[in-house]
């Protein structure tokens, strides 16, 4: 099974490069097919062989042979990645897929947002919209309640609190990171938002200052927190309940 969600997750990967692309330049993700962005020339299926394919070219294109960026691999590795970390977490169900589409989703996010500062707005919606599903088709196949009340404190909590710093700072956290704090926390609760928020500044705040020291941004750069919010998400999905039980073991026991 693991060999199987290696392979889907390459493929959704591959797919998640063309969104990358394309979606920054307003450009359609199904016409045309996939091409060499250099060259232009229609990639042919055996050039589009996840990671197998970037391995025989070189990291070349096979026509023009321009180079191509080691990004397109790592995403499709990063996104194999986390299907297996879900599989892990919650085996082949219904929140395993539930969890994979938003992982895919916030990975897409995290890379546009870093790239070109923007977290487009239908990614948005399409988060508000599976998790809607989710929650409607879970409490359908379990015959549980809606967390309505649950879903719409998270959503407040999150976008709220975040646009209480973009008003506070003038500005200094953008529209899209409010928007997905805000569909986050709809997903996750109001419990669970906090959590999410404190990782996203603990994160946001070490690895901004690792990506100083690389010369990755500099100083006068703005750091796009996307990303931030996209991995404290993930690790709230799959270790909450380990990272609250080391914080309560490490700081209450020794009270």
């Amino acid at each position: 099974m693991i060999i199987i969600i290696i392979m889907v997750g390459l493929l959704i990967g591959s797919f998640l490069n063309v969104c990358i692309y394309r979606i920054p330049r307003e450009e359609s993700i199904v016409y045309p097919s996939s091409h060499c962005p250099s060259c232009s020339t229609s990639l042919k299926p055996k050039d589009l062989i996840p990671v197998l394919s970037y391995m025989v070219c070189r990291g070349k294109c096979c026509y023009c042979r321009e180079e191509i960026s080691p990004r397109y691999p790592f995403i499709e590795l990063f996104n194999s990645v986390l299907y297996v970390l879900l599989y892990i977490q919650f085996g082949l169900s219904l929140q395993f897929m539930a969890y994979g589409a938003l992982a895919s989703i916030l990975l897409a996010i995290s890379m546009i947002d870093y790239y070109h500062q923007i977290i487009p707005d239908g990614m948005v919606i399409l988060i508000f919209l599976i998790g809607l599903v989710y929650k409607a088709v879970h409490m359908l196949l379990y015959d549980t309640s809606f967390p309505l009340l649950n879903s719409i404190g998270g959503l407040l909590m999150g976008g709220g609190f975040f646009l209480l710093i973009a008003i506070i700072s003038n500005g200094g956290m953008g529209g899209g990171d409010i928007k997905l704090m805000g569909v986050l926390g709809f997903w996750l609760g109001w419990k669970t938002t906090l959590l999410m928020m404190l990782l996203s500044f603990l994160i946001g705040g070490g690895l901004s200052v690792l990506l100083l020291a690389f010369k990755k941004k500099s100083r006068k750069e703005a750091v796009p927190f996307g990303p931030f919010i996209a991995l404290a998400a993930f690790i709230t999905i799959c270790w909450q309940r380990e990272i609250l039980t080391w914080y309560i073991e490490r700081f209450f026991n020794n009270l």
